[in-house]
């Protein structure tokens, strides 16, 4: 059996990687990765899809990750926050209340305590039904709209289950009377790269598949008697089963004969697109945090990280970088800025906060990524198990983030593909 795996991403390579049978990746662009991608550029180092790092609930893959990197890996202790009312607090919100502001921390604990929301059926009510008023209203339900770039009400409840852990009561009192606290404890420590950024990651994948064509896109897929036909509009591959993990979007459009209905189906599915912009100083006077969440609806990026708190070799000596991520959709006016335009404003922003000084910044670049989250509205389990009950009847596996269109992280994608694998490998 000969396997056509479309994509390189994360997912792919772990399907390949995990293969008995011949087959063959065919990747999009000059190299593998997907979201997982860096830049090394003027000595900086720094992940174009995001910041990511290696945590998991699942310890046998973090064990699993790590074995791969090693030993180019490094452990390091979480330290973000949140800067509100020009204060940067403990990450999360609810273990960092001492750091408010007297009033703010009352507000937050009381309503807390005193909680009387009805029954939730969307994310907004289900934040409002967890936290209380204060927590949500001060940095949750901000945040969330920025992040996701909906309203919260507009967003189902199917994601939330392992994303948004409700805090124990006692943890909330203990951080508003100044008692230390730490919550989403499966992220407080993580692994990541020593050098070359997260595409360390699947480029150690990589060097456990046997044969990948990079330059390869995918754009029509069809029958020829059993067998599928991959073309890019000049060349064309058979294959006896195939793998997607191509945007689904991408798919329903490039497999001939999909039904009407799947298709509308499909471009129901939302997401948001993602830009990250890195911005470089002449100085390695930045505090040691890992990333700071802004909920403020008036500054452009919802997150900021500082690459060289993941690993000193991110940074050149005696300089510093700060990565700003922004979500936008087309049509919403961010999008269509220009990356020069985007790059001014998140200066400009982080100057105005006063997180850097327009002076010291030595280098400036943004990438984009048209597929950056997710979105989970209230018709998304619906759509989606259209689209997959689709696929999956004509025998194409998808697996990983875009192709399975669900919001998950490395960990999951490389678990999937290696369940993928084994599915394969059970057939003759």
């Amino acid at each position: 059996m000969n396997v056509g795996i479309l994509g390189g991403g994360l997912a792919g390579l772990s399907v390949a990687a995990h293969l008995d049978h011949e087959y063959e990746v065919l990747e999009r662009d000059a190299r593998c990765g997907g979201h997982c991608f860096t830049v090394e550029e003027d000595g900086f180092t720094w992940d174009g899809g995001g910041p990511h790092i290696i945590f998991s609930k699942n310890q046998p893959m973090v064990d699993y990750m790590v074995s791969l990197l090693a030993p180019n890996v490094r452990r390091a202790r979480r330290n973000n926050k949140i800067f509100f009312k020009g204060r940067f607090v403990k990450y999360p919100f609810e273990n960092g209340l001492y750091d408010l502001d007297p009033q703010d921390r009352f507000e937050c604990l009381y309503h807390y305590l005193n909680n009387d929301a009805p029954k939730p059926t969307n994310f907004k009510e289900w934040l409002y039904y967890t936290f209380g008023k204060g927590l949500t209203e001060k940095y949750l339900l901000p945040y969330n709209e920025k992040i996701w770039n909906v309203r919260a009400e507009e967003l189902g409840l199917d994601w939330v289950e392992g994303r948004v852990p409700k805090p124990p009561i006692e943890d909330v009192i203990k951080a508003a009377v100044g008692v230390e606290t730490e919550g989403y404890t499966h992220q407080l420590w993580f692994h990541y790269p020593e050098r070359g950024g997260i595409e360390s990651v699947p480029k150690s994948l990589e060097q456990r598949v046997r044969k990948i064509t990079t330059g390869f896109e995918a754009r029509h897929i069809g029958r020829r008697g059993p067998k599928w036909v991959v073309s890019d509009g000049r060349e064309e591959r058979e294959f006896d089963r195939l793998v997607a993990t191509l945007p689904v979007l991408d798919l329903a459009t490039r497999l001939e004969g999909v039904p009407t209905a799947v298709v509308a189906a499909v471009r129901a599915l939302r997401y948001n697109s993602l830009i990250v912009v890195a911005v470089g100083l002449a100085h390695d006077r930045l505090p040691d945090y890992t990333a700071v969440y802004i909920p403020d609806p008036e500054i452009l990026t919802h997150r900021i990280s500082y690459p060289g708190a993941f690993s000193p070799h991110n940074v050149p000596r005696g300089r510093s970088m700060i990565n700003a991520e922004i979500t936008a959709n087309a049509g919403d006016g961010v999008w269509e800025l220009s990356d020069d335009a985007v790059v001014n404003r998140v200066i400009d922003d982080l100057e105005k906060l006063g997180m850097l000084h327009r002076r010291d910044v030595c280098y400036a670049r943004a990438v984009r990524d048209k597929y950056g989250y997710v979105v989970q509205d209230a018709s998304y389990r619906k759509h989606l198990a259209i689209a997959k009950a689709y696929f999956e009847s004509t025998g194409i596996a998808l697996c990983g983030r875009v192709a399975e269109h669900e919001y998950i992280n490395m960990d999951v994608c490389i678990e999937r593909g290696m369940a993928v694998a084994r599915r394969l490998n059970a057939e003759a």
